[in-house]
Order: C-alpha cells, then sequence, then structure tokens
C-alpha cells in the first residue's frame, strides 16, 4: 500500500474514532458514573499555559517549579521534559455540579481530554475500556463501516494492560 493510502486510511480512522467519540462516548459524560474529568483513569499531559490557567496561578514558571520540587505545589501535578502531568484529582475546570468542563470546545483544551478514551495511533485504534461509554462490540462495527468490507478489524487486548484494546485492519480476503 502506498504511504499516500496509509495516510488516507490513517485519516479514516482518526475520522471514525473522532466520530464515535462524538456519538457514543461524549453525550454519556454527564451521567458517568466515574467521569475521566476526575482523573482517576486520565494523565493529562499540560503546558504552562494550561496549568497557570486551571490552576489560578499566578507566580513566574520557575518560582512555581521551585514550589512543585519542593512539594508545595499542588500535589497532583509532576513536572517533566518541560510539560507538566496531573492526575488522581478532578480537573480545575471540571464542573461537578454540572458535570460539565468550562474549556470544552476551547483550544486550551488538553489534547488528552479529547483523544480519550478512543483514538488513532499509527494505523490502529486505541480504546480504553476503562470508560463505560466505551463498547468494543460497538466500536468494532462502527470502524468497519468507516473503512468498508475491503479490510477485516482486528481486536486485541493490551497483555500488560487488559483495559486497552488495539483495533487494527487487515485486508479483507476476496470472496471465492
Amino acid at each position: 500500500m502506498s504511504s499516500s493510502n496509509h495516510r488516507r486510511l490513517d485519516n479514516e480512522l482518526a475520522s471514525a474514532a473522532a466520530a464515535y467519540q462524538a456519538s457514543a462516548v461524549i453525550p454519556h459524560c454527564p451521567q458517568c458514573s466515574n467521569s475521566c474529568c476526575r482523573l482517576d483513569p486520565l494523565v493529562l499531559e499540560l503546558n504552562w499555559k494550561q496549568v497557570r490557567t486551571f490552576w489560578r496561578i499566578d507566580e513566574a514558571r520557575a518560582a512555581f517549579d521551585r514550589q512543585l520540587k519542593a512539594g508545595q505545589g499542588p500535589q497532583e501535578i509532576r513536572a517533566g521534559n518541560g510539560l507538566y502531568y496531573a492526575h488522581g484529582k478532578p480537573c480545575p475546570v471540571f464542573d461537578e455540579a454540572t458535570a460539565s468542563c468550562s474549556v470544552y470546545g476551547q483550544p486550551i483544551k488538553p489534547a488528552g481530554c479529547s483523544d480519550f478514551p478512543v483514538y488513532e495511533d499509527g494505523g490502529t485504534i486505541v480504546a480504553d475500556l476503562r470508560c463505560e461509554a466505551v463498547d468494543r462490540t460497538a466500536l468494532s462495527s462502527w470502524i468497519a463501516q468507516a473503512v468498508g468490507e475491503n479490510y477485516r478489524i482486528v481486536s486485541k487486548a493490551d497483555p500488560d494492560f487488559p483495559f486497552l484494546i488495539t483495533l487494527s485492519l487487515k485486508k479483507a480476503k476476496p470472496p471465492a
């Protein structure tokens, strides 16, 4: 398969994953019993602007980094590789009362929020089954419909993290 065909197929998979999220996952979020916005299953990768905005930080980045290093910053944030990682406490832009995100649909929204729990990665779809809105069978059907009958879907669980599954495509055998 040519690289342009691979890119087209990857784009189709990414579009199908996004459409599945919009159709099946996002509508479920307000009634979810374990919202990923509570940052239990999800670790957010954030840049400085996001951290400063979400946690309403007034000091300079260097001062904030010193506080984190000394164990005096928000306990849910860790710094590393020039980024910040938040986990274990609800995201500060998540409104528990309305079960909604105050930065949803805005450019500052972290990429991980849009990707979780279903996303395209290198020609496969990755799905995190810890999200109660993800239905493995329905997702497989959704992807199969998106890519057409020339492909079959192969589903495989990660051996170390069985709640993560990958759906990959294989060329379908032509009818005999």
